[in-house]
């Protein structure tokens, strides 16, 4: 038995447990921290892995070797967990931590119990916050060796917490072609402008009398506004500064959890099992144009954000957005569209089960099929697409829609005539007849893919 003290890839050293080297099922969880350390420590710690050496193990030895990947000045830890990870699998990719990931997560999801613990203590070097959300009791509903760091520590992306509003015809630092997000809820209108809110990734809010997280996954082309309150209470929701398949995980500052921002439920953490998930709303991405044509009323976010950041359309993740390179790796992709391509997303639920079918309609078939209609997991549903490309959502029922009358009228087979807002469909001759709206958002192909792979497409 010996006192394991840690000297971690960032230079941080601190003292650990002593070390149990005759456990019975599994290795003693420090020792695959001590793998990563000096060389003494390294072969003693990685003998005794390797005597109760277990597959699933390959995914930790990976995300330990991540973070100590060049130019980490412990280049020598780095090579030393490769060469031990090909040894055990008989694999040889070498340094290529690409390579290995593609392997790693083909196989079984076997890990070590205590692999929760491990990640929170090896990743607190980066940020010692980011071990609050592995506490060593939290359950997981992912993968933990597909959560990865994004770059940032817990908030290094700021969110903007109840931002400054204007009218529309104050907000003149906006033009026509620029891209928003427009929320419209219980008749008050919002525009969230892509220029902004690609800086922060989440805004806290209030609109319709309503607490709102709005959700930007600007890796995954994501806007989804969240009710902030859940059969929980209320969540105080921040930027984790960590991603899942290539998507930001929100935290909630109560408890500490972890949660998927594409299904608004929490995946690591206390809350996990515990039956919950954020109602979500429709968003639309349109042209500051059309919006403000349709909804005169609106109010827009102020660039007086309380930040510095250079606001220019186009300028936040120009590079990015401008090829069709990810920057995280995936675990899976699919080439029947480019990985941006950007889709229309939604999930159904059946009556009476729990399983969710997910659905997404390339947005050039929407542009070339401006109304749509559809029925998937017992619901029928229209999809209208503006001229500049919004797209809307909303029940039919036992209606078939067939043509615009103009923008703000449509049409179905029985010659009924529809008004377009956002909240339903309201029928001409009787407005108490409505069609509600469906919640519905853009995604990048790849996103939304690595996330749902079973989802039907329509493209």
């Amino acid at each position: 038995m010996c006192v394991l003290v840690i000297t971690t890839a960032f230079g941080i050293a601190f003292v650990r447990s002593p070390l149990q080297l005759d456990t019975d099922e599994h290795p003693n969880i420090e020792l695959f921290l001590a793998a990563a350390q000096d060389r003494t420590q390294a072969q003693q710690a990685l003998s005794e892995i390797e005597r109760k050496w277990r597959p699933g193990y390959a995914g930790m030895m990976w995300d330990l070797a991540r973070l100590l990947r060049p130019p980490s000045p412990r280049m020598f830890s780095f090579i030393t967990l490769v060469q031990f990870l090909e040894k055990q699998t008989g694999q040889s990719f070498g340094q290529d931590l690409t390579k290995w990931n593609e392997w790693i997560w083909t196989q079984p999801y076997e890990p070590h119990p205590e692999y929760i613990y491990l990640k929170g203590i090896w990743y607190s070097q980066i940020d010692p916050r980011f071990e609050s959300f592995f506490a060593k009791e939290a359950q997981s509903l992912i993968r933990l060796d597909e959560i990865e760091w994004g770059g940032v520590s817990v908030n290094g992306i700021p969110p903007l917490r109840y931002p400054k509003v204007l009218q529309a015809d104050a907000a003149t630092y906006l033009e026509d072609d620029h891209i928003v997000f427009g929320i419209s809820i219980n008749g008050s209108t919002r525009a969230y402008p892509k220029r902004i809110l690609a800086w922060h990734e989440m805004a806290l809010d209030r609109l319709g009398d309503l607490e709102l997280t709005v959700v930007y996954c600007t890796l995954c082309g994501t806007v989804i506004p969240f009710e902030s309150k859940s059969i929980q209470g209320h969540h105080s929701f921040g930027t984790s500064g960590l991603l899942y398949r290539s998507n930001k995980l929100m935290f909630d500052q109560e408890t500490m959890s972890l949660w998927n921002t594409f299904q608004g439920i929490p995946v690591v953490g206390p809350l996990v099992g515990n039956n919950i998930q954020l109602n979500a709303h429709s968003v639309v991405t349109t042209t500051w144009k059309e919006w403000r044509t349709q909804h005169p009323e609106t109010t827009v976010l102020s660039l007086n954000t309380g930040h510095r950041r250079d606001y220019g359309e186009g300028v936040a993740y120009r590079s990015y957005f401008g090829t069709d390179n990810l920057m995280f790796q995936v675990s899976r992709t699919d080439e029947r569209l480019r990985n941006k391509d950007e889709v229309l997303v939604m999930h159904f639920n059946k009556a009476n089960s729990t399983n969710s079918t997910q659905l997404a309609i390339a947005n050039q078939f929407l542009m070339d099929k401006r109304v749509f209609n559809y029925q998937i997991a017992e619901k029928n549903i229209v999809v209208l697409t503006s001229e500049e490309g919004a797209n809307r959502v909303y029940t039919s029922e036992t209606y078939h829609f067939n043509n615009f009358l103009n923008e703000q009228y449509i049409a179905d087979t029985l010659g009924n005539t529809w008004e377009i807002t956002e909240e339903a469909l309201l029928l001409s001759t009787n407005p108490r007849i409505r069609l509600k709206r469906y919640p519905a958002q853009r995604a990048f192909w790849f996103g939304w893919y690595a996330q749902f792979p079973e989802t039907l497409l329509i493209h």
